[in-house]
């Protein structure tokens, strides 16, 4: 890995778990997966910070997604809003999606859960664009970092 690439990272990823909750065994799945990619692949960089790598821990508070974000040794460096109200129409649909996928599988046809699965993969795609769009000027990710980032925003609006 270059200078770069392990400066603009992220080494520690942590949720809020002020509000938890006992979530489904494929809903934890989903989030130790996301988190174990995250942090074996990813591209994070808070634009104006040339540290690095960072650790960030998420959380919801009042219609808020909050990033803190992190030195390595656990010094605050930057804290990132971003308003709810544009993720929640996709966060619902996905979870419709995500339920109606963990069903197909028990009881269809591959073609159908493969169609289901796109759809899936779809809104995933879409939510991950909105994420990298509302961070554009404060912080720089790629692609697969802000899908795993995606993944994580869902899990904190599972409530029950």
């Amino acid at each position: 890995m270059s200078g770069e690439e392990q400066r603009h990272r992220l080494i520690h990823v942590q949720l809020d778990e002020k509000t938890f909750v006992r979530r489904k065994p494929e809903v934890e799945h989903e989030r130790a997966i996301a988190i174990y990619d995250l942090l074996e692949d990813n591209y994070f960089h808070p634009l104006g910070d040339e540290g690095g790598p960072y650790a960030l821990h998420l959380s919801l508070i009042d219609n808020r997604l909050i990033f803190d974000i992190r030195s390595e040794a656990g010094d605050p460096l930057a804290e990132v809003a971003l308003p709810l109200a544009p993720f929640r129409g996709i966060v619902k649909d996905y979870f419709i999606v995500c339920e109606s996928y963990y069903g197909a599988i028990k009881q269809s046809t591959p073609s159908q859960i493969e169609a289901i699965d796109l759809g899936r993969r779809g809104l995933h795609n879409e939510g991950s664009a909105l994420l990298r769009e509302r961070l554009a000027d404060k912080v720089e990710l790629d692609l697969k970092t802000a899908r795993r980032l995606f993944t994580l925003i869902c899990v904190l609006h599972i409530r029950g």
